[in-house]
């Protein structure tokens, strides 16, 4: 009797949640790239928290507002497409793919950064001979195109002098593109942690990184809304990007690093020492700052800029007009974290590997 109505008590949060959601008269419709490898869905140490732990769900229940999450493998490409269908309301998306779906005309505001600094790494299968940036030349790299990983492999290129138009690109998605570099099937790919998994088993070997390059090839993401949304439930968006600056703030605080990654670790089947290894040296309150700050800010005027030179896109546009620091403020005011980052216009990268 007592086990029966232990489990009863355990099941009433998940109850309530999913009755409120029922009852809810506005549905949020949130996505994220789905990076997993396994069978859980992952985006990432922010989204993993957010998700399993359904924090999103519990501060929106509170004002009628329910949550619904998509995850694409398909990545950034695929979640513009849903936005510009009017299909999302938000998304968690990298540089890249935000940067396409704003220049090609979906009305998104950047209300809170949710990522900045993140290392990207050339993996390369030993036969290749590939030790340089310079090296790459004529050789076939597997990547998603339209996603951060992209943009950062153009960024990565340019410090050789090299273009897009130097490589063999080939369209893979992130898991294709670990499947075919273990087969050998290409030479080499551009990408953040996930291909510390094949250097690990000795398929690979990755000679170098964002550190050695001075930041070139690194990543950030935002969190995106809609304009339609954010018109129609500005107190919804607010409450949203609370409970993110919340989870940010805890990943930030460095006695939480071990628990991340452990979290992560269940959420996307890669060994924890593949996202223990990504973390290694990085500072948590710069990775995880919400601030539209000029750093953050300025990387992304000057991948506006990489991008249009690329071809990626067709017209550039003013990234401080996309970018909604206003409901951050209220965000970081009404979450009580005001003063919890300091903003920056450098970072000092750490050349460990």
């Amino acid at each position: 009797m007592r086990s029966r109505l232990r489990k009863l008590l355990l099941a009433l949060p998940a109850a309530l949640l999913a009755v409120t959601a029922q009852a809810a008269d506005v549905t949020l419709r949130i996505a994220a790239p789905d990076l997993s490898a396994g069978p859980k869905p992952s985006a990432g140490p922010l989204v993993d928290v957010l998700h399993s732990r359904q924090l999103l769900e519990q501060a929106l229940a509170k004002q009628g507002v329910a949550v619904k999450w998509y995850f694409f493998k398909g990545a950034g490409p695929l979640i513009n497409e849903a936005m510009s269908n009017g299909q999302l309301d938000a998304a968690f998306l990298g540089d890249l793919a935000s940067i396409i779906g704003r220049a090609s005309g979906v009305q998104t505001r950047l209300v809170m950064a949710t990522g900045r600094g993140i290392n990207g790494y050339l993996g390369v299968t030993p036969s290749s001979g590939i030790k340089t940036v310079a090296d790459l030349k004529g050789k076939r790299i597997g990547m998603l195109r339209g996603t951060a990983d992209h943009l950062a492999l153009i960024d990565v290129l340019a410090t050789a002098g090299l273009s897009e138009r130097d490589v063999r690109v080939i369209n893979l998605d992130f898991n294709a593109v670990n499947a075919a570099l273990a087969a050998g099937q290409i030479d080499a790919s551009w990408a953040p942690s996930r291909l510390f998994a094949l250097r690990d088993k000795g398929v690979i070997q990755i000679p170098l990184g964002s550190q050695q390059l001075q930041g070139k090839g690194a990543g950030q993401g935002g969190l995106l809304f809609t304009q339609a949304f954010i018109d129609a439930h500005p107190q919804a968006v607010v409450d949203a990007a609370a409970t993110v600056a919340k989870a940010l703030d805890w990943l930030s605080h460095e006695q939480n690093r071990k628990a991340q990654i452990d979290l992560s670790a269940e959420q996307s089947a890669y060994p924890a020492k593949v996202l223990s290894d990504s973390l290694r040296g990085a500072d948590l309150r710069f990775v995880y700052s919400p601030l539209l700050d000029s750093y953050y800010l300025g990387t992304l005027r000057k991948d506006v800029k990489l991008a249009h030179d690329a071809r990626l896109i067709r017209t550039t546009f003013d990234v401080d007009q996309w970018a909604a620091p206003d409901i951050l403020r209220q965000a970081l005011g009404q979450a009580g974290l005001s003063d919890a980052w300091q903003a920056t216009d450098h970072y000092r990268w750490s050349t460990a590997p």
